[in-house]
C-alpha cells in the first residue's frame, strides 16, 4: 500500500512560498508518491489564472510532484466549503494511506480542527448566535466568524486564527475530513513571508497576490518564484498566453447578462434575495465591469461572492451543476505525472471504482454517467472561453489536444 502525501492548490503562479510548504511536507511524511490537487484556470476567489493549468502543471511537476490532479471546475471556483469538499473527494479516491498537508497561517491543526467540529456539528447555540449575525445583513463569512467568536467566548485567541484565509480554508478541508468519517491524515505547515492577501514584497517569500500585481504593472517578479516556476511563466508571457483577470472577460460577462432571462439568473449559484433583477438592471445601463460590480455590491454580498457569481454567468454554470457537484464522486483528471508518477497512476487504474481521465475524448465516449460528463465538459468549456483572452493564438479545444505531460 503505497504512502501518498496530497497538497490541494491553486499555484497561481507558483512562487517560494508553495516550493517552501511542498518541501517541508516532503520531509515530514516522507511519501512513496506525491499528489497536487491544482485548479483549473479559473480560481476559488472568482478570478483568473495566470497562465494555463497545463504551464502549472509543469511546474508542479518540476518543483517535484508526482502528480497533477484538476479539480474541476464547478469546485475550483466554488465557495470554500466546495472547493474543499470537491479537492477533499478526491484524494479520499487515492488509497488508504493518504496525508493532506496545507498552509495555514495557525500551523496547528489541533486549533482548527476545534473549529471545524464546530461547524460541522452545529450545537443549538453556535446556530441561535449565527442566525443573530446574519439577521444583521452581515455577508455569511463574517457572521459565521463572529458567531463562532461568541460560542466560543474566546475573542482575543480566536479571532485571530478566524481571521485568516488560509486557517479558514483548512478548517473547511478537516470539517470535510471529519464529515466523510475518513482514514485521511492532516498536517499544516505553518505559513512563512507575507500573508495571503499581501502586497508587500520585501521578502522573497511574497504572496501570489503580490507577484500577480507586480505582473500587471509589469516588474519582475523573478527573485519570488524558484527557478523552473518562473522560467515557464516567462515563456507563457512572451507566447501571449497570459490572463491578467476577470477584466479579461469584461464583454462576454455583459452579453452574457444581457442575453439572458431574469429566470435563468435566478438559477446561478449564490444569487438570492432578488439579486438577479439588480444584476439584469446594472448590465442593461452600463458597460464597465468595475461598473458592473459596483451596481451589485452591497452589505450581503461580499467581492469574492459577486466575482464567482460573475464567473458562474461567464461559464454557464447553474443550481443543477452546483447541487450535482455535492452528491457525486468527481473523475481523476490527471493533467500530468513525473517518472514515478506513472507507476501511481498504473496503482490507481487497478481500482476500477475510480473514474480516470487521461483522455477526455476517450472519457466522453466511453462513459455512462451523465453527471460526471456534464461535468467534464464544463472544464472543457472553461478553456474555451480562457483562451479568449491569450494575447496572440487563441486556440479552443485544448483539453482534446494537449498530452498528458509527463517530466
Amino acid at each position: 500500500m503505497s504512502k501518498i502525501l496530497g497538497v490541494i492548490s491553486e499555484y497561481n503562479p507558483m512562487h517560494n512560498g508553495h516550493q517552501y510548504h511542498l518541501e517541508e511536507s516532503l520531509k515530514l511524511v516522507d511519501p512513496d508518491f506525491s499528489v497536487c490537487i491544482m485548479s483549473g484556470n479559473f480560481m476559488e476567489r472568482g478570478d483568473t489564472a495566470i497562465i494555463s493549468k497545463w504551464a502549472r502543471t509543469k511546474a508542479a511537476l518540476k518543483a517535484g510532484f508526482d502528480m497533477v490532479i484538476e479539480l474541476p471546475t464547478i469546485y475550483s471556483i466554488s465557495s470554500a466549503e466546495n472547493f474543499a469538499a470537491g479537492a477533499i473527494k478526491i484524494l479520499n479516491t487515492l488509497g488508504e494511506d493518504v496525508t493532506l498537508s496545507f498552509g495555514s497561517e495557525c500551523g496547528d491543526v489541533d486549533v482548527l480542527n476545534k473549529f471545524a467540529k464546530i461547524l460541522l456539528e452545529e450545537p443549538p447555540e453556535y446556530v441561535t448566535m449565527l442566525k443573530h449575525e446574519l439577521a444583521k445583513g452581515l455577508p455569511f463569512p463574517k457572521a459565521r466568524e463572529n458567531a463562532l467568536l461568541l460560542y466560543l467566548n474566546d475573542i482575543r485567541k480566536s479571532a485571530h486564527v478566524l481571521s485568516e484565509p488560509n486557517n479558514i480554508l483548512g478548517i473547511e478541508y478537516l470539517k470535510q475530513i471529519q464529515k466523510t468519517n475518513n482514514k485521511i491524515k492532516a498536517i499544516s505547515i505553518k505559513r512563512i513571508g507575507s500573508g495571503y492577501n499581501s502586497s508587500s514584497t520585501s521578502s522573497e517569500y511574497s504572496s501570489a497576490t503580490a507577484i500577480r500585481e507586480l505582473l500587471m504593472n509589469q516588474k519582475s517578479v523573478k527573485k519570488f518564484m524558484p527557478t523552473v516556476s518562473y522560467e515557464i511563466l516567462k515563456e507563457e508571457c512572451a507566447l501571449g498566453n497570459f490572463v491578467l483577470g476577470l477584466s479579461e472577460f469584461e464583454k462576454e460577462i455583459l452579453y452574457k447578462i444581457r442575453s439572458m432571462s431574469i429566470k435563468e439568473l435566478s438559477k446561478v449559484p449564490d444569487v438570492a434575495e432578488g439579486l438577479e433583477y439588480k444584476i439584469k438592471e446594472a448590465a442593461n445601463s452600463c458597460n464597465k465591469l468595475d461598473d458592473l460590480i459596483f451596481m451589485i455590491k452591497s452589505k450581503r454580498y461580499t467581492l469574492t461572492r459577486i466575482h464567482r457569481i460573475l464567473l458562474y454567468i461567464l461559464l454557464d454554470i447553474n443550481d443543477t451543476d452546483y447541487s450535482n457537484s455535492k452528491r457525486i464522486i468527481p473523475y481523476i483528471r490527471v493533467l500530468g505525472v513525473s517518472q514515478a508518477g506513472k507507476h501511481f497512476l498504473s496503482e490507481l487504474s487497478i481500482n476500477k471504482k475510480n473514474n480516470i481521465v487521461t483522455s477526455v475524448k476517450e472519457f466522453l465516449d466511453t462513459s455512462n454517467n451523465r453527471i460526471l460528463k456534464s461535468m467534464l465538459e464544463k472544464d472543457i468549456y472553461a478553456s474555451n472561453i480562457y483562451t479568449l483572452a491569450y494575447k496572440k493564438n487563441s486556440s479552443a479545444n485544448l483539453d482534446y489536444t494537449e498530452k498528458l505531460i509527463v517530466v
